[in-house]
């Protein structure tokens, strides 16, 4: 097994430091301490970020759905999928294998010769063949799946072509399969009373508009309320007077693959 490496910070175990779990290092929490004094909505997106993966979850589950699959885990806790549906069967995907080695652990089946509801598959969300060939051991692809793409999609580049990636999945997920993505975006800012984004280099991310995130969901249609900041997607409660607005740059939606009898020609 990979040995965990206690003196470098890891996104995923700094996430789940700022979602309050225990599956992290110090050096991870004092990475997200310093983040924190230079951004302080930092661990509140990231909380609300959460907070959309399992409203989008229980809703994909209430239309029926009950296998799902995580690309871009990151670690497995804090609410993740197999834990707000118990008797759903989820893969988790990641390509870090100190994510891997976490991930196997946390996963374990609780006893000898107990297959466990939930798995993780070490593989790159951008080569899609290799994700469902490897999740289809686990899962049954011939039926709906719920694709959770959260916080993962502004990490790549479009020179590493995701939206290629993403139209793959579309295409190959059988009808009555949802779409779930939360993206990152500046909604841009102005220079000389332009709008200006910046476009990541290879390997530095994307900021990208609300109309190029759309276009990740192609011909599904959006679910109400569609793409909109993700704390106002389905809440739990309706906002407060004097509540604490987050800044407007975490967007979320989630998409249904129409059945192929509703399809319009």
């Amino acid at each position: 097994m990979r040995r965990f490496d206690h003196e470098r910070p890891n996104l995923a175990r700094m996430y789940d430091y700022m979602l309050g779990g225990r599956d992290n290092f110090a050096v991870d929490r004092q990475a997200i301490d310093q983040l924190a004094e230079l951004i302080p909505e930092a661990v509140p997106l990231a909380r609300a970020n959460r907070a959309f993966l399992q409203r989008a979850v229980r809703y994909v589950a209430a239309a029926g759905v009950r296998q799902f699959l995580d690309l871009g885990s990151g670690l497995p806790t804090q609410g993740s999928a197999h834990e707000i549906v118990p008797d759903a069967r989820v893969v988790y995907v990641d390509h870090d294998p100190v994510v891997g080695a976490h991930a196997r652990v946390l996963l374990r089946p609780a006893g000898p010769g107990e297959r466990g509801r939930a798995a993780f598959v070490q593989a790159d969300l951008l080569d899609p063949d290799e994700v469902l060939a490897r999740a289809g051991a686990f899962l049954d692809l011939a039926r709906p799946v719920g694709v959770l793409m959260v916080s993962i999609l502004h990490f790549l580049p479009d020179s590493a072509r995701p939206q290629r990636a993403v139209a793959a999945l579309r295409e190959r997920v059988a009808p009555g399969s949802h779409l779930v993505i939360t993206h990152a975006t500046t909604m841009g800012r102005l220079e000389e009373g332009r709008p200006v984004r910046r476009r990541g280099s290879s390997g530095g991310g994307a900021d990208r508009t609300p109309a190029e995130i759309r276009e990740f969901f192609g011909d599904f249609p959006l679910e109400p309320p569609g793409l909109v900041q993700a704390v106002d997607w389905r809440p739990e409660r309706p906002k407060l007077v004097g509540d604490w607005s987050l800044p407007s740059s975490l967007m979320a939606g989630v998409a249904r693959k129409p059945d192929a009898s509703t399809e319009v020609e």
